[in-house]
């Protein structure tokens, strides 16, 4: 049996976008953690997103979330949209992306693919439920990541 493990970069290597809300009131962020597997009997994909970002908003807020994934040219924009915030940059305009609808939640033309997901489970990672090296390293302060898991209920 051959076992292909290219997916274990799609978030480390190739990063993504991950955005939630509707073509009204979105908003969008560059991740590079996250995971594709099954839970529930369901195909599902988990992202995580610290609670300061506000992007953490609007997946609290809405059911359904997109992870999109680009070619490498657009790594740059990626780049930008990974450290700049929504609450100081219009995201939208000024990445050079296309939003288009996914579903009932958004994503942009560009995406090689995009993965739409209902909202299924949200949970806070707690420091000390990790080793310590990891809770010193990532969460100096308290700016702790929730994980949301989401049912992939469409590819595009």
């Amino acid at each position: 049996m051959e076992f292909n493990t290219e997916v274990f970069g799609l978030f480390d290597k190739k990063w993504a976008l991950l955005t939630s809300g509707n073509e009204n009131d979105f908003n969008t962020m560059t991740i590079s953690w996250g995971g594709l597997g099954t839970i529930w009997n369901k195909p599902v994909a988990s992202v995580y997103v610290r609670q300061s970002r506000l992007t953490h908003d609007y997946m609290d807020k809405n059911d359904l979330f997109t992870i999109s994934f680009y070619p490498e040219e657009y790594r740059k924009i990626l780049g930008v949209l990974g450290k700049k915030s929504g609450r100081n940059m219009d995201k939208m305009h000024d990445s050079g992306l296309t939003p288009v609808k996914a579903g009932d939640s958004m994503s942009f033309k560009e995406a090689e693919v995009t993965l739409v997901c209902r909202k299924m489970f949200r949970q806070t990672l707690e420091k000390e439920n990790m080793p310590e090296d990891i809770a010193r390293n990532f969460y100096g302060g308290n700016d702790l990541h929730d994980m949301y898991i989401g049912e992939v209920v469409e590819i595009i």
